[in-house]
């Protein structure tokens, strides 16, 4: 049972009332706000595994539409964390929490019913996979909120175990959903779809599985998490970061570690069937990896520093990246896949030490937008690596030349983290208002 109408201040940083009384609380909304972000990731990503069944399943959409209907949730949900991001300070983390989760039964059910027909007109396809892209809102939103809950000791921790679990939606999904379309699940609710091989599937299925666990976690956030004191913000006292100049920095250093994991994740099962048919059924291994690692990143990121870590990151991604180039021109799958893992693991690990570095150089205040705001533009990967990548294919016969544009942002990166915060991390960064 939620606490929130006990809580009359929050103070974390007092070592006294974070044993007796804060933690308690904080763990509890971690706990609730982890599953609700993966149920939220499941629905942001859902097309990217469904509009891969329609064509077989007699939707007449082109190849070009198909494609769209994936990447639309991308571009939807990214610019929807600009929106979420402030939703935590104008109307509280526990209500925030609780609309943008009941929102994602929308998509669920209404695309449950649109698979089962394929005169299903594709704008209403369209105005569904939209809608997914309010779960790929819900990131924002939700960093934001546990970023007043934690102490700076341990928010690195709490950040990426929230991400990371929440991140595990992406490949959660891509298992998940071949498995339930086979079984007859929700055969009561409509006729299954014979495929082209002549295979019956219920596509409706990898929809209409996750309404009950959606619902389920709308109202255990409503009666289980917390709205904080003194968090409340209006949208002009949040817009303030946008001035500040390590706003933007950092959002480089995370579209180049947490873009590159949406993204790849994204550009993954593609290019698997593009290079390495055969292989296709491993595509979800990639963000299984990346999202397993962003705890990881954030706690090592607490005991090293985030700058640290963040710095082997890069160098880790380069030689992933530079990995990849040689085994795909090599047609070795085997180094193909190592490459990519390792570019996913070092995403991963990235994503959790560059939002370690936010609370660590912001006021709790302005955190919370900043974690919002990086994680808007870092979203955009989800669109933009794919279509690079499609680029890059169409353009040179092969996927490599996007990988030196790559190469290129994290060889950007490493040197903006190095002259601004690694050279400088055993000094305590502070940002004033005039920077």
């Amino acid at each position: 049972m939620s606490k929130n109408k006990r809580i009359t201040s929050w103070t974390p940083e007092d070592p006294t009332f974070w044993q007796e009384t804060g933690k308690k609380h904080a763990k509890r909304n971690l706990s609730i706000s982890v599953p609700s972000l993966m149920l939220a990731f499941i629905v942001w990503q859902i097309w990217s595994v469904v509009a891969a069944s329609l064509g077989e399943a007699g939707f007449t959409y082109t190849q070009e539409q198909l494609f769209t209907l994936a990447a639309i949730p991308g571009l939807v949900g990214a610019t929807l964390r600009f929106i979420y991001t402030f939703g935590v300070g104008k109307f509280g983390g526990r209500n925030w929490t609780v609309f943008s989760t009941a929102v994602l039964i929308i998509p669920a059910i209404g695309i449950g019913f649109a698979v089962q027909n394929p005169e299903t007109p594709y704008s209403v396809m369209l105005l569904l996979a939209a809608l997914c892209g309010l779960g790929g809102g819900n990131f924002s939103s939700s960093s934001s909120n546990l970023s007043f809950f934690f102490p700076k000791s341990e928010k690195g921790t709490a950040l990426g175990i929230n991400g990371g679990l929440g991140n595990m939606g992406v490949s959660v999904v891509q298992f998940v959903t071949p498995l339930i379309i086979a079984s007859s699940t929700f055969a009561f609710i409509g006729e299954g779809q014979v495929m082209a091989n002549g295979e019956t599937v219920w596509l409706q299925n990898a929809a209409f599985i996750w309404v009950i666990p959606i619902i389920i976690m709308t109202i255990v956030a409503y009666f289980g998490m917390d709205n904080l004191p003194n968090t409340s913000q209006s949208v002009a006292d949040q817009f303030v970061v946008l001035k500040r100049k390590h706003t933007w920095i950092m959002t480089v250093l995370y579209v180049a570690t947490f873009g590159s994991f949406i993204g790849y994740s994204a550009a993954f099962p593609l290019l698997l069937r593009s290079q390495f048919p055969e292989h296709v059924s491993l595509a979800f291994l990639g963000a299984l990896l990346a999202a397993a690692a962003r705890p990881v990143g954030g706690w090592i990121s607490d005991k090293l520093g985030g700058a640290v870590v963040t710095a082997w990151v890069f160098i880790v991604m380069i030689i992933g990246a530079g990995g990849v180039i040689y085994f795909t021109n090599a047609k070795e799958f085997a180094g193909f896949l190592a490459s990519f893992l390792i570019l996913f693991l070092a995403s991963g690990i990235g994503s959790g030490s560059t939002f370690q570095m936010i609370p660590e150089i912001f006021v709790p205040k302005e955190a919370a937008p900043v974690l919002g705001i990086t994680a808007a533009f870092a979203a955009y990967g989800s669109y933009f690596i794919p279509q690079l990548f499609g680029w890059s294919t169409s353009a040179t016969g092969s996927p490599v030349t996007a990988l030196y544009f790559f190469i290129a942002l994290y060889i950007i990166s490493m040197a903006l983290n190095w002259y601004y915060y690694q050279r400088t991390a055993k000094k305590q960064v502070k940002i004033a208002k005039a920077s």
